[in-house]
């Protein structure tokens, strides 16, 4: 098992220039201005939590300014509602239709590429929003991404292993970007 999820971690080497991409198009969305939306289902929930609490707290350096970034999966009163009311599939796409606007991020986390609600997120993203999937080897969610994450990993655990490991290479980015104490 941790043979397996350290080779999903070695394997993220391969998308070095993707993740690279995407950290510096996501710190252009914050210098400009405006914020990263990251949804994602189950423990790519507490994933999307985990890099937005990186990102409005801290990553290493307390010097570095708060970032503006917002898990979707946060808030179970919103979730709750919209599901209740609406549908579960739903649950995203009407944050992101109230949220989002033109230069935002909108990062979808899901292991399948298949989880209809972040599917139905990134439909609802207005043109001029970046999109960033996180995902297993690929699929739906990966093809409607403008910067597609693939981790080439079998197993669930392991592509959210090799998740994390991508998410805190954009922190370590972010940081050495938004943070004037390092120069």
């Amino acid at each position: 098992m941790l043979e397996a999820s350290a080779e999903a971690i070695r394997a993220c080497v391969a998308i070095t220039d993707d993740i690279a991409a995407a950290a510096r198009r996501i710190g252009d969305a914050l210098e400009g201005g405006h914020k990263v939306l990251i949804c994602g289902n189950g423990g790519s929930a507490a994933d999307a939590q985990h890099f937005a609490g990186e990102l409005l707290g801290r990553f290493r350096s307390s010097t570095r300014p708060p970032l503006a970034g917002l898990a979707l999966s946060a808030d179970a009163a919103v979730i709750t509602c919209i599901a209740n009311d609406f549908d579960y599939d739903d649950v995203f796409a009407r944050q992101v239709r109230a949220l989002a606007q033109p230069g935002d991020v909108l990062i979808g986390i899901s292991t399948s590429a298949k989880s209809e609600n972040v599917l139905r997120a990134f439909a609802a993203s207005p043109d001029g929003t970046l999109r960033i999937a996180l995902v297993g080897p690929g699929g739906a969610l990966a093809d409607r991404a403008d910067i597609a994450l693939r981790v080439r990993a079998d197993a669930t655990a392991h592509i959210q292993a090799g998740h994390i490991a991508v998410l805190h290479a954009i922190c370590e980015a972010l940081e050495r970007r938004f943070d004037r104490s390092l120069d």
